[in-house]
């Protein structure tokens, strides 16, 4: 893998920590009943706002793993079909409070943390998550498929919306 494709995954942590560090947009509130273990393993990125540091790139995945010594381990994953190249960084999270809000801070790139906020989820089977970063600029669709059904989609959009993201702007990621 070429090191452009490293620093382009390292610039979001650096735009996060400029636009507010580990802070909340207003009125989104995390998740409650929170579990890790549930929440580790592989997610397909459905949609998202653009940013550079994902500019260009599909089949975007990320996998959460847990951490020795504690934390856990995030690998984002994304195909570059311009250059036809893989673009991966490997990071840490940790809980910003308690374990069961889904509040993490995220980082790839040293001592700087971005906020990393759960505030959709399926709470039933972990399929999907509304995830968003400290401000409004920051938004994603997870899922544990690289598709989701329609209501999901409806109820992200909708969902999003009501909070002040610009959905009209959404990406729709290739897989």
């Amino acid at each position: 893998m070429k090191d452009s494709h490293v620093k382009k995954f390292y610039v979001v942590m650096l735009a996060l920590l400029v636009s507010g560090c580990l802070g909340i947009p207003r009125n989104v509130t995390p998740v409650t009943d929170f579990d890790l273990d549930r929440y580790l393993g592989t997610w397909y990125e459905i949609a998202r706002l653009d940013h550079s540091f994902e500019r260009g790139l599909e089949q975007v995945s990320a996998e959460y793993a847990l951490r020795t010594g504690g934390g856990i381990t995030v690998t984002n994953r994304g195909f570059e079909a311009a250059k036809n190249e893989w673009a991966e960084a490997k990071g840490k999270a940790f809980f910003v409070g308690d374990e069961n809000e889904g509040h993490l801070k995220v980082s790839f790139f040293g001592p700087f943390y971005g906020s990393y906020v759960i505030f959709g989820l399926d709470p039933e089977n972990y399929q999907y998550a509304f995830v968003c970063g400290a401000n409004t600029s920051y938004l994603w669709l997870l899922s544990r498929t690289p598709t989701v059904d329609e209501d999901v989609m409806e109820r992200f959009i909708e969902r999003a919306d009501s909070l002040g993201f610009d959905t009209d702007a959404l990406i729709y990621v290739k897989h």
